[in-house]
């Protein structure tokens, strides 16, 4: 990957190249992350899935995209260790039941080493820590969010345990053993193809910020303030829709053709109204 992708990567963040790798300039680099490269699925949603190499996620990142966990972490991995950062992928697993203690790859975990500490740094998870955790066990409170990192051993295998308790997925595991970007790509075929994944069945964009976590799930817009609760929208038109996932989100749209757009709402408009159906029944 050049340094121009780099430069233009680090311009997509707002970040200057920093001179040197620090714990303060890895804190900066995951919050600008989080603040400005959405988690979102709208080429999966629309039978494109982009592949997980980590230049061309820096590149869509750089256009003005994003993407979910497999090309978010592993183009910030690449961002990390061209900064001279010293960096890990591990293959990691989210559940929605809190006691799961397997590790399935259906997620991809990075780890950062940098002035005597080591972190879980994660821009992936969507509605996870604004700001890197140390790797050790221990309970974690930023902005009103309360977190949680345990050893895991699970059979023959270590590693930790993520918990992130007000989550859809209250858990993620992740296994201690360096990994590579090829270990996720069945994973990621499966999950943005197969009729019964998540990302190919639901819409879904989220952001995070020092105090809140805003997430547009099919035509339900929400912001998640520990401080004031929830509070949700229904958006009702095309023009409402990606009006908030360009403002909202910082999600560009431009490589949508007006077809593409037509198509997409439809989508997610029948979505919506299934979901709806299926709460009367």
């Amino acid at each position: 990957m050049t340094s121009g992708i780099f430069d233009a990567y680090l311009r997509r963040l707002g970040v200057p190249r920093p001179s040197a790798p620090s714990a303060e300039g890895l804190f900066a680099l995951q919050r600008a992350h989080l603040e400005r490269v959405p988690y979102e699925n709208i080429d999966i949603q629309l039978g494109r899935p982009p592949g997980i190499d980590p230049e061309l996620s820096a590149r869509r990142f750089a256009a003005g995209h994003g993407g979910y966990c497999f090309h978010l972490n592993g183009a910030f991995a690449a961002l990390l260790a061209h900064l001279g950062y010293d960096v890990s992928l591990h293959v990691g697993a989210v559940y929605e039941d809190a006691g799961v203690r397997d590790v399935n790859g259906n997620h991809l975990a990075l780890t950062v080493r940098v002035d005597g500490g080591e972190y879980l740094v994660d821009v992936g998870l969507g509605d996870g820590p604004h700001a890197p955790l140390p790797l050790r066990e221990g309970a974690y409170e930023q902005g009103g969010f309360s977190y949680a990192l345990e050893p895991l051993a699970a059979g023959s295998v270590t590693g930790w345990t993520y918990r992130n308790p007000f989550g859809p997925f209250p858990v993620m595991n992740f296994l201690s053993a360096p990994a590579t970007m090829a270990d996720f790509d069945a994973e990621h075929l499966r999950l943005s193809t197969a009729e019964d994944s998540p990302f190919v069945r639901t819409l879904a964009l989220l952001r995070r910020d020092a105090e809140s976590i805003d997430l547009l799930r099919g035509r339900v817009l929400t912001r998640i303030d520990p401080a004031k609760g929830p509070s949700e929208r229904e958006l009702t038109t095309p023009e409402e829709f990606y009006e908030a996932i360009a403002t909202v989100f910082g999600r560009e749209l431009g490589d949508l053709t007006p077809a593409e757009r037509d198509a997409l709402w439809t989508q997610v408009d029948r979505a919506h109204e299934e979901w709806l159906a299926s709460r009367e029944d």
